[in-house]
């Protein structure tokens, strides 16, 4: 089973990256930027077109719709999930995608900006020869994450729409909102959405099937400071934001994102922010073991301990509240997720790569909601930034993917408690 054509994939992934849907970890709205809105209607419009059933946009933007079964074989009912923000890492309006065709491994000129893709320093690159690459032109991210997920979903829901013959069970379509800034499963209604079992469809390159992920957790770290005019401020001031570099300089370097990889976890100063008055620094902490991101935790309320007997009590405090867990605790005992999604590939000789991510996506807070949900490659690399690309090919073998995975349910056993 191939699909015929990859330019309607194309173009709706082009389409979708040309909305700016950036999130904002800054508001209290839901969606957090307004923005949003706009893909998510365009989203809904297109479902109708394609006559999908049981369409629904909530007052909180989870966009849920219906692909009927074709068979009558009591299976599970099958979730297909992609979130419609982007990163608030780095700019994500006015995209403008660069298509590279039949690419030779050669650098490209990102012609906004001036900046090179060079495969010296991103190696992957290689592996994509005579491959159809999307890029950006330097002055934002692309969005492929994961508008790309949404543009495999639909496209293969629409290959199923036109091939009735394929049999297959009910499969529920959801697309949610702040997913980058860790609010995506917030206000997710499982029983609403209506799956027993879904995929997020929010990897990377080629193969990846990952069932395991960061634990998470997010840490405020606020000092409080005296201002005062810097004329007259001897023996009076106190600068907050000295305080805030002195307390990271105390962290160890060790664990930090750039020294770490695979299985190890980090300490990462996500933003800092402030003025003399009052500055706030900005962690995340992740690791796969729970007992070492308690650790990570604790290095940051003993060092501001440390600094609390130098400076006083009242010279700072540590926040930090859950973000995600590990989604394996729950994915263990629904292996056949895994495991249908591997033979699949295996079948479509695509090799899978069973690794960690290291990071979250939506299903890692949806598995322990009651929804287990693996998550799938889309092809894009160098996520939240102006290097990030993706390749049509790639995209198109996912799309390949989930049509097969969608038949491969129709076709699997499943005992009596799994359905």
């Amino acid at each position: 089973m191939k699909v015929a054509s990859s330019q309607p994939l194309l173009e709706r992934l082009l389409r979708y990256t040309k909305i700016h849907t950036t999130s904002d970890p800054k508001s209290q709205s839901v969606p957090s930027s307004p923005q949003q809105w706009d893909l998510l209607h365009l989203l809904r419009d297109e479902m109708q077109a394609m006559g999908l059933t049981e369409i629904s946009l909530d007052q909180n933007g989870y966009l849920f719709a219906t692909l009927p079964a074709t068979t009558t074989k009591k299976i599970p009912v099958l979730g297909l999930l992609a979130h419609v923000d982007t990163s608030p890492d780095f700019n994500g309006c006015n995209v403008n995608p660069q298509i590279i065709e039949q690419y030779d491994g050669s650098d490209i000129l990102l012609q906004g900006s001036g900046d090179w893709l060079s495969a010296t320093q991103f190696p992957a690159l290689l592996g994509l020869k005579n491959h159809t690459l999307i890029t950006t032109d330097g002055t934002s991210l692309l969005g492929a994450d994961d508008k790309s997920g949404i543009a495999i979903i639909l496209s293969a829901v629409e290959y199923l729409l036109a091939h009735p013959e394929i049999p297959h069970g009910k499969i529920r379509i959801g697309f949610t909102v702040d997913e980058e800034i860790g609010r995506g499963a917030d206000h997710f209604d499982v029983t609403a959405f209506g799956a027993d079992v879904a995929y997020t469809l929010d990897g990377g390159p080629l193969g990846e099937l990952q069932y395991e992920n960061f634990n998470a957790d997010y840490a405020t770290v606020t000092f409080y400071g005296r201002s005062v005019h810097p004329g007259t401020a001897k023996g009076k001031m106190i600068n907050a934001l000295e305080r805030a570099c002195e307390f990271q300089q105390r962290l160890p370097a060790h664990l930090t994102p750039a020294m770490s990889e695979k299985r190890e976890g980090f300490i990462m100063l996500h933003a800092i922010e402030g003025s003399v008055d009052q500055a706030e620094l900005h962690y995340i902490l992740r690791s796969f073991d729970r007992q070492e991101l308690v650790s990570f935790g604790d290095y940051l309320t003993n060092t501001m301990q440390a600094m609390q007997q130098q400076y006083g009590e009242a010279c700072g405090k540590v926040d930090i509240v859950e973000q995600y867990r590990n989604m394996y605790e729950v994915l263990q005992s629904h292996r056949y997720l895994v495991d249908i999604a591997e033979k699949v590939m295996k079948n479509q000789g695509i090799q899978p790569i069973l690794e960690p991510i290291r990071g979250g996506t939506d299903g890692s807070r949806l598995s322990f909601m009651g929804l287990p949900c693996p998550n799938l490659f889309t092809g894009g690399e160098n996520f939240h930034g102006r290097f990030e690309f993706i390749s049509l090919d790639v995209m198109q073998q996912a799309v390949n993917v989930i049509i097969g995975i969608a038949q491969a349910f129709a076709d699997y056993p499943f005992e009596a408690e799994e359905i």
